[in-house]
């Protein structure tokens, strides 16, 4: 038995029948063998609610640091932030 490279095709159905799914327009032949993996769509990342300027400038996040103490300089004190953050990622 050798190594394939893998041919993935994704496809997105919202189920209409309990327990059935019907696929047509598959790209392969008669007499290939395939292998289905069916598993629930993730729900992360779908929801989410992107910030327009209007948004932002509403928001609590402008001045969320401006009554705090021990952040003297808020630029600086976000670029070691974004820093450490990277540094995490093991990005440089």
């Amino acid at each position: 038995m050798g190594i394939k490279s893998l041919d993935a095709v994704h496809i997105y159905r919202i189920m209409e029948k309990d327990g059935e799914i019907y696929l047509r327009g598959l790209p392969y032949k008669k007499g290939e063998s395939i292998e289905m993996i069916v598993m629930r769509e993730s729900t992360r990342g779908r929801n989410k609610i992107f910030l327009t300027p209007q948004r932002l400038l509403k928001s609590e996040i402008i001045g969320l640091w401006s009554k705090r103490k021990d952040i003297k300089d808020s630029v600086k004190f976000a670029h070691n932030l974004r820093k450490k953050a990277q540094a995490r990622r093991g990005e440089n």
